[in-house]
């Protein structure tokens, strides 16, 4: 079992930034991906960045988004800067292993007011 925590939203200006973070605890080794998706009211979710030994950026979030890991940590960061309105939405963190199960962490709210 692994359990992904969450933290480091808020409510922030645009042109502001956040830095998310979410740490996995539980009985693993490496963690072969790592990443975030997004859920804004009454859409789906949405990848908006994951990690392996590469990095994958949806294009909306491309130049203004950072994904890393600290693999010594289990833990994948997502820093979020030139934040615009429509960046407001649930984000959560997940992580897949390498027997192809993955884990969500409970999600945290970014909102950014105009």
């Amino acid at each position: 079992q692994v359990q992904l925590v969450e933290s480091g939203g808020g409510l922030v200006q645009t042109g502001g930034s956040l830095r998310l973070s979410c740490a996995a605890s539980g009985t693993i080794s490496r963690i072969p991906v790592m990443g975030w998706y997004r859920q804004a009211p009454g859409k789906q979710r949405d990848l908006v960045a994951d990690i392996t030994i590469n990095t994958n950026y949806a294009d909306s979030v491309k130049g203004r988004f950072t994904i890393s890991r600290d693999n010594a940590k289990n833990t994948v960061y997502l820093q979020m800067n030139s934040l615009k309105p429509e960046d407001t939405a649930v984000y959560y963190c997940y992580v897949r292993l390498r027997n192809g199960v993955s884990y969500w962490g409970q999600g945290t709210q970014v909102t950014v007011s105009s």
